[in-house]
């Protein structure tokens, strides 16, 4: 097994725990002595990882957001001047709330990239690879760090920001683009747009390695990409507040997700008594940066369900603990219809295993009192299929898997939005309604 830094990878637990806490005594410093917001926050004389788990309080993005309101756009968070800063970049802000903006020196990323040179190598990506990361490049963070990790890597990068679907099909064929960075609902388009243009990409593509990631995904959905493309679909995470990728899918097990504990701590702790939980138990992730020098990071609840796994129960050789099945799904995704909970990733796995669905939306909304769930549906024609009971189909095995039965109803076609980045595909009009 090869590792990008064997050093770290395979560190013993005991030396990678002593390592974490001087790296946090650190980290603990630079903010006290420079960071306005973490000074106010931060308890003196820490005296382990465990006291700091007991002492220090858990960061809300609610509390990153007023900090930046007393000075926009960084406010009192950073623990360098601005000026120092080579990059911003923010939040896409998806979930409604303002976005929150960071601000990165050199330093930072160089060690934002290395996390993705950890993670595409352990994935197989190696110097003689061509890739290509089919995303807008603009102000979300997102997949910058893999365009210049594979550079540093030694692979060709083709760039393919601001170009159209069937530009960047012609790319992954005609230069035989061999790793692909992301989003899952990404894929879904390029596989459409392949079919469209008469294009089979497991035949006439090159494609080995996909890292689709910054969203939750099924596991239907997953199955369909690395069938259409022919290649190994891996999961990895990163977010803007943590500044890196923090963990990512190991080829050696399947759906291991090893978090790069050289770069942070992280807790596991019940959603609501926001206790420690064990290992193959559900919670929370609480995150801790140990590398980053702009935008520090203590004890971020970040909304991420997660269950942990010790490392021994992964056979690659890292000694770096894992996620199993990387982020399940996220506390604020959740909603309580009709007293079942649902999460868009669930309504995902019953469509998609439709192959006469293009396309889909989803809508909650209160209908004479009573929560109702309505699916719209983009069809299309495929072998065997019968589009005239597909909505019946689709509502009866809802109700099988969820326990509740949808409206659901056939769109025009090419009525429904495709994106390029994080899909929106579940809207809870309940809660919009209880806004205004």
């Amino acid at each position: 097994m090869e590792y990008w830094n064997p050093k770290a990878e395979t560190m013993p637990r005991q030396e990678l725990e002593a390592w974490q806490w001087r790296k946090l005594q650190r980290a603990l410093r630079h903010a006290r002595a420079h960071s306005p917001f973490w000074r106010d926050r931060l308890p003196e004389e820490i005296t382990s990882l465990e006291d700091y788990a007991r002492r220090v309080p858990l960061l809300y993005k609610s509390d990153l957001l007023a900090a930046e309101q007393q000075a926009p756009p960084y406010g009192t968070w950073p623990s360098i001047d601005p000026v120092r800063g080579v990059r911003h970049h923010q939040t896409s802000g998806t979930s409604g709330n303002p976005p929150v903006r960071t601000i990165d020196t050199m330093g930072d990323w160089t060690w934002s990239v290395d996390t993705f040179c950890t993670s595409l190598h352990a994935m197989g990506v190696r110097p003689h690879h061509k890739g290509m990361v089919a995303f807008g490049y603009g102000l979300f963070m997102g997949f910058w760090g893999m365009h210049y990790a594979l550079e540093r890597m030694g692979c060709t990068v083709v760039p393919a920001g601001g170009l159209d679907s069937r530009t960047r099909i012609r790319l992954l064929v005609d230069y035989g683009i061999e790793v692909v960075g992301l989003t899952p609902s990404y894929a879904m388009r390029l596989i459409e747009t392949a079919r469209e243009m008469g294009i089979d990409l497991a035949e006439e593509a090159n494609v080995k390695i996909i890292l689709a990631g910054a969203e939750p995904r099924s596991k239907f959905t997953t199955r369909t990409i690395e069938e259409a493309f022919g290649a190994r679909v891996f999961n990895a995470a990163g977010t803007t507040e943590f500044g890196g990728v923090f963990m990512f899918e190991c080829p050696a097990r399947r759906g291991a997700c090893h978090i790069i504990e050289s770069s942070v701590i992280e807790e596991v702790l019940h959603p609501e008594t926001k206790q420690p939980v064990g290992y193959g138990e559900e919670g929370v992730r609480v995150t801790t940066g140990l590398s980053r020098e702009g935008m520090q990071l203590f004890r971020h609840w970040t909304e991420d369900l997660v269950v942990r796994q010790p490392w021994s129960a992964c056979g690659c050789g890292r000694t770096w603990d894992f996620y199993d099945g990387g982020i399940i799904r996220r506390v604020d995704d959740m909603r309580k219809i009709r007293g079942v909970s649902v999460t868009p990733v669930m309504v995902e796995d019953v469509v998609r295993a439709f192959d006469e669905v293009s396309e889909f939306t989803t809508s909650v909304r209160s209908v004479r009192g009573l929560d109702t769930v309505f699916i719209e549906v983009e069809p299309r024609t495929v072998p065997g299929g019968d589009l005239t009971t597909l909505t019946r189909r689709i509502a009866e095995e809802f109700k099988r898997e969820i326990g509740i039965r949808p409206e659901v109803r056939l769109a025009p076609e090419g009525s429904l939005p495709r994106q390029e980045w994080k899909a929106a595909r579940f809207r809870d009009e309940r809660v919009l309604v209880s806004q205004h």
